[in-house]
């Protein structure tokens, strides 16, 4: 990462810097309110969404993909635009203390008060890491951004250009109306396939509650309701006495049962993922030693070297973030 240090009463602002990906205080040159690109509008137009309509945001991690989804005529969400990260940092799971430098995975509100047009990464958003559950987990971690640039510690690095475009996408959404949007962060899309490689990885019942909330939004194309009891995320359900404040405490008895079709594509995955490590039909799971790399970005670092994708991907050149580590992962795991 490119920090400036800078002397504030004997501690430099850089050490204070290193935990995240924050930003510093920046000259704002009118990036921050820039149109929505010309060629997205008519794509939401065709698609018959408005620049002002709900957006929900899904990042994969395996995949180093970001997925902006928008609210069409229909009153569902419609996939406008999928964005390869150029940089990701950590290994699959979530993030559990400060300085780990995981990227978080779980289920995250962001409000208009978490975009960041000052981000030392061109533009960004907090993606509000921890959350309650989060934070009654005793989870450490502060200012787990989505920006620009592709340089990560802890965030999600989608490049100058792609962050500028993300960010103006978001902004029209909460101009719109919208209190607030969701963001979906998965170590995979959680195929059969992709879980059943995952069986064994002490994070499987993690990612197992984390699958309910994607099945509910990859069947009903609605954004599932989240809240918390027991030490997991809840998703979509009525609960005697309300919505739990604690996030530890038990669940309250259901007052309503789960919606079958989304419970059919549960058990029709659990079925699959079975009949694949019963029959030995799986794949290893890819080992990381720092975090990963989309594969377009990363024939560019193979093919230009680090300095060429610098500037590519930020228009102040910030240099990438463990460029050895991005060529080798993934791995295999017994490597």
């Amino acid at each position: 990462m490119m920090f400036t240090a800078v002397r504030i009463g004997g501690v430099t602002l850089v050490a204070l810097l290193l935990s995240a990906c924050v930003s510093t205080v920046l000259d704002v040159d009118g990036k921050a309110a820039r149109a929505i690109p010309a060629m997205l509008v008519a794509e939401m137009s065709r698609k018959s969404m408005s620049p002002s309509a709900p957006i929900l945001v899904r990042i994969f991690k395996q995949e180093s993909e970001l997925e902006i989804w928008k609210r069409d005529r229909s009153g569902r969400y419609a996939l406008l635009k999928t964005y390869p990260m150029c940089r990701w940092s950590g290994k699959l799971g979530p993030k559990k203390r400060d300085g780990d430098r995981q990227a978080p995975e779980g289920f995250y509100d962001v409000a208009a008060g978490m975009l960041n047009p000052n981000s030392q990464y061109y533009l960004s958003f907090n993606l509000g890491y921890p959350n309650r559950l989060e934070a009654a987990l005793g989870y450490t971690g502060e200012s787990l951004m989505v920006h620009g640039a592709c340089s990560s510690s802890g965030c999600y690095a989608l490049t100058d250009e792609g962050v500028a475009e993300i960010y103006a996408v978001a902004r029209e959404a909460l101009k719109g109306g919208q209190g607030s949007f969701q963001v979906q962060a998965f170590p995979f899309r959680m195929t059969p396939q992709n879980m059943a490689k995952h069986k064994n990885d002490s994070n499987f019942p993690f990612w197992t509650n984390l699958k309910q909330g994607y099945d509910i939004f990859e069947v009903t194309r609605r954004q599932p309701k989240v809240f918390y009891c027991e030490g997991r995320y809840v998703f979509d359900r009525e609960l005697e006495g309300g919505d739990p404040q604690d996030p530890l405490a038990s669940c309250p008895p259901a007052l309503i049962a789960a919606d079958p079709l989304v419970a059919g594509r549960q058990q029709s995955d659990r079925i699959a993922m079975d009949d694949l490590l019963s029959t030995g039909n799986v794949l290893s799971a890819h080992a990381y030693a720092d975090g990963g790399m989309h594969p377009s970005f990363r024939k560019m670092l193979e093919r230009g070297g680090q300095s060429a994708l610098a500037k590519r991907t930020s228009l102040t050149s910030v240099p990438i973030s463990r460029p050895d580590a991005a060529l080798a992962d993934p791995h295999s795991p017994d490597e």
